[in-house]
């Protein structure tokens, strides 16, 4: 299969479905992480092209850690919107990648560039058919399907979990990925929520990184329990870490058995 990831930041995509994108490309799926923004705003000392090519590279670099590819694009960090011509980008990655499962956040999120990127995504899910849709690339004969990642927002409408993925196996190597951008989280995101005491050694720093996010990622094991029993029974029951996903009925619906093969973990 052919699984195309679009996070707004390079490092959503990490987060929200890292370890689900790991065991996919560890089954010889092609895996291609799409960040919609070069994440130029993403830090407190360093200018905004410096950050931009600072994050490519430690976004590429945690990718090859995971088995897959990073694709940055290089709309600004915090100005992204849902135009034709982030519209055209996307849909344009989409053919060439002959996506066979699209992820991307939901449109109701804390940050305009999730929110925006996810309707550009969702505006994308059925012109990728249309050939006269952004001409340059062949148009796809079958519509991927779409799928939202996990997250915590409640209103409009909270996130409902069609499948759920027991991601403990990897987590090692998803955290690997996250340790790979340090100017995201041992910089950025620990100056910005006033988080204080990031260790400098880098082995501390890594056991420091697991214990601020581990509290986030064990959540989603009990908050999504009654998708990971219908994923995995009584097993369940022992999963520790896992991502979840809503589908998008923009793209192809998928029956239930369907579904297991897109996710035949």
């Amino acid at each position: 299969m052919n699984i195309v990831c679009f996070g707004a930041h390079p490092d959503d995509a990490e987060v929200y479905a890292g370890g689900t994108l790991i065991k996919w490309a560890q089954a010889g799926h092609s895996v291609v992480m799409v960040a919609l923004t070069n994440g130029d705003s993403g830090h407190h000392e360093m200018d905004r092209e410096a950050l931009a090519t600072c994050r490519k590279a430690e976004a590429e670099a945690s990718a090859a850690l995971g088995g897959m590819r990073e694709v940055v694009l290089d709309f600004h960090d915090g100005s992204l919107f849902p135009t034709l011509e982030v519209r055209n980008e996307i849909i344009r990655i989409i053919r060439e990648e002959q996506a066979d499962v699209v992820l991307t956040h939901r449109p109701w999120d804390y940050h305009p560039d999730h929110r925006y990127g996810a309707m550009a995504v969702q505006d994308a899910a059925y012109m990728v058919m249309v050939p006269h849709a952004c001409p340059g690339t062949p148009a796809l004969r079958h519509n991927p399907v779409f799928l939202y990642m996990m997250d915590r927002f409640q209103k409009p409408n909270p996130f409902q979990p069609d499948v759920a993925v027991d991601v403990g196996d990897v987590m090692d190597t998803k955290y690997a990925m996250l340790d790979a951008m340090p100017s995201q989280f041992y910089e950025w995101l620990p100056w910005v929520e006033g988080v204080e005491g990031v260790p400098e050694d880098p082995d501390a720093r890594r056991d420091w990184l697991q214990e601020q996010w581990d509290p986030l990622f064990l959540g989603c094991a009990k908050q999504y329990v009654s998708a990971l029993e219908d994923c995995y029974g009584d097993a369940a029951a022992v999963v520790r870490y896992c991502e979840a996903f809503e589908l998008c009925e923009y793209g192809r619906q998928p029956g239930p058995d369907e579904l297991k093969t897109l996710f035949p973990f």
